[in-house]
């Protein structure tokens, strides 16, 4: 079974790595509770992207059930496949002359440092958004972070702590995108996620994007663009 993607098919993937030194592997698990455990708290399962996109198609999805599975199933040789196809994409990489970059938390929220995968690669840059605090500021240097808002009242210990730091917070706004966040500035989060990478202490707005149940969903993952909301008022 392959695990990564290295043909940059998603869209996100495409647009980070397009003009840049980066060729850029992603891995797609299926979320569930386990690979992503903050997905109760945060509310933000039934919105979740794994069906937008690619996602909606049998086999994507089966691809990425059958990785979810060797995870539970056979940590050890899921792990042990993954780092030779890391080590290979960074050898194609290199004859490329170009750097080498890995998410691997498209839509998940694996702790990959506890497994010394950024470690075991320190001439790679791997990055990925979390929803778990407590990860902020203990990676390795070349692994780097983002943090996912959500306004769910028991998620609120979590974002609380993540204001506290200088990493970049994003949100996905319906209604588009307001000019500051939480007392941040708001940048368009769409463009580049290496540019999203070094945004310091922002909000990186994301529109909503999927279908017509998403664009309806009253979760409080999906933030409606408080200026509207404000202009609506004043009407």
């Amino acid at each position: 079974m392959k695990l990564l993607n290295t043909n940059a098919s998603n869209t996100k993937i495409m647009k980070t790595q397009k003009g840049t030194e980066y060729e850029i592997a992603s891995l797609s698990l299926m979320p569930d509770s386990i690979i992503c455990p903050s997905q109760i708290i945060a509310k933000c399962k039934e919105p979740c992207l794994v069906w937008a996109g690619r996602g909606q198609m049998h086999s994507v999805a089966r691809s990425r059930q059958s990785k979810s599975d060797l995870w539970h199933s056979d940590k050890s040789l899921f792990l042990e496949t993954l780092t030779k196809e890391m080590a290979a994409f960074i050898t194609r990489c290199n004859k490329r002359e170009k750097l080498a970059a890995f998410r691997l938390n498209t839509i998940s929220d694996i702790p990959w440092e506890k497994y010394g995968i950024p470690q075991l690669f320190p001439q790679a840059l791997l990055y990925d958004y979390t929803k778990l605090a407590a990860r902020l500021g203990r990676t390795p240097e070349n692994y780097k972070l983002m943090f996912s808002f959500s306004a769910a009242p028991a998620y609120q210990n979590q974002v609380k702590s993540a204001l506290k730091t200088n990493v970049p917070i994003s949100a996905v706004f319906r209604g588009g995108l307001p000019k500051t966040y939480l007392g941040r500035p708001v940048i368009d989060g769409d463009k580049s996620d290496l540019v999203n990478l070094y945004s310091g202490a922002s909000i990186i707005g994301l529109k909503l994007k999927g279908g017509k149940a998403i664009q309806e969903s009253k979760s409080p993952f999906i933030v409606d663009n408080p200026e509207l909301i404000e202009l609506a008022r004043a009407a």
